[in-house]
């Protein structure tokens, strides 16, 4: 994020539960979701992306509810579906009617769902990486499982979560800072976090109706979906499957996809200038990416 951008800090109440986000800069509403991964929260995680964002757009950037200083509880029964009843309820509160979305991860899903049950409060997508894409679809990846593995077992431990980072998250992992890992740890142990963790595998007798629900790719929504889409994945994601990127693509009308090579899942930190310019293209009224 740009020295020079100045970011202002809410916590406003939706649907009785309070949700933080942080804002900068003005013009058109672009709201950025965060991924799912320990620790994780929207500021953080959009560090690179904020200030170039914000040069031209009203950026805000929520915590997801389960991260940071957003509520903890979350509907594990639907999960994506919950995060995306906030968002929108979010955009209630702030008098915004439509808004252009960018999510990453976990954030992609809560984007997508949104955007599938109420296309006309979302303008543009952008989805790095998103989850729900083919869920049913094969094994989860080494990624996912050392993710839902994290509060497992002997518990959360800065061993696990610098594992998961340098291992899983990114294509590079010496590029990661030991400070990010610190700041990440110790959200990841938040006592409210621990006792209720906002990412999980689906357990008990409806798990099954919950992986269905989660596998966007079989919602026959998708097919008809509206909103022009900008699908960005990085050729190395351990998380989410990168065949995922082909699939969107040739499933949703509008679609345009980007990969890239010596990428993982965090492409928005690992190759934050091409994303920057790759959005900014996406999301300008003269763009050449989006089919409008």
């Amino acid at each position: 994020m740009s020295s020079t951008t100045t970011l202002s800090e809410h916590t406003v109440t939706v649907d009785g539960r309070p949700i933080f986000y942080a804002e900068a800069g003005t013009g058109p509403a672009v709201v950025l979701l965060h991924g799912g991964g320990p620790g994780a929260s929207g500021v953080s995680n959009y560090s690179r992306n904020i200030g170039a964002l914000a040069a031209h757009f009203r950026v805000i950037v929520p915590d997801m509810p389960g991260y940071g200083r957003s509520t903890k509880k979350l509907d594990q029964s639907d999960p994506f579906g919950g995060l995306a009843d906030t968002i929108r309820g979010l955009l209630d509160v702030l008098g915004i009617d439509t808004a252009h979305l960018i999510g990453n991860s976990y954030g992609g899903a809560a984007a997508l769902r949104l955007a599938l049950d109420s296309p006309h409060r979302v303008g543009r997508l952008v989805l790095m990486g998103p989850g729900g894409i083919g869920t049913t679809r094969g094994l989860p990846t080494a990624g996912l499982n050392s993710l839902f593995g994290y509060y497992g077992g002997d518990g959360p431990s800065r061993a696990k979560l610098e594992a998961f980072i340098r291992t899983y998250l990114v294509y590079d992992g010496a590029a990661v800072p030991d400070d990010l890992i610190d700041v990440r740890y110790q959200a990841s142990i938040d006592p409210d976090v621990v006792a209720n963790p906002p990412l999980r595998r689906p357990s008990g007798p409806l798990a099954l109706r919950t992986l269905w629900r989660m596998d966007l790719t079989r919602d026959p929504r998708l097919k008809a979906l509206p909103n022009p889409t900008l699908v960005l994945w990085g050729r190395d994601d351990k998380v989410n499957k990168p065949a995922g990127g082909p699939l969107l693509l040739n499933t949703m009308p509008n679609a345009e996809l980007v990969m890239t090579s010596h990428t993982g899942h965090w492409m928005q930190w690992e190759r934050a200038e091409l994303f920057n310019q790759l959005v900014l293209d996406f999301l300008g009224s003269d763009s050449r990416l989006a089919h409008v």
